[in-house]
């Protein structure tokens, strides 16, 4: 059984930062590219980074600069790294397949950045 157990988020002001952890169960982790999206209130859910299994990455132009998102194998755990943030950074950030499974969604994580 597949599921992804995000944590790591929080309260942070503008200009702070976060890592969030992906945790991952099950045995397509090493084969599918891996995504990090997020759902601020009111909004439709985005992707904001995605890695492949040869470790390609990509971003959302909102956070190219800010973003690196990375997986570590050994420990079936992809994180975001997230530097420079922006209140517009508050939202729920998920790990899925990139692109998204249905099934696999979890709880999320919030990430709300004020002063």
């Amino acid at each position: 059984q597949v599921q992804f157990v995000e944590s790591g988020g929080g309260l942070v002001q503008p200009g702070g930062s976060l890592r969030l952890s992906c945790a991952a169960s099950g045995s397509i982790f090493s084969i599918y590219t891996m995504g990090w999206y997020r759902q601020a209130p009111g909004k439709q859910r985005e992707l904001v980074a995605a890695i492949t299994s040869g470790g390609s990455t990509n971003y959302a132009d909102s956070v190219k600069g800010r973003f690196t998102i990375s997986r570590e194998y050994a420990k079936n755990t992809v994180y975001l790294q997230m530097n420079s943030l922006k209140p517009e950074d508050t939202a729920v950030y998920y790990c899925n397949t990139s692109p998204p499974t249905t099934l696999y969604w979890g709880q999320g994580t919030q990430v709300t950045v004020s002063s």
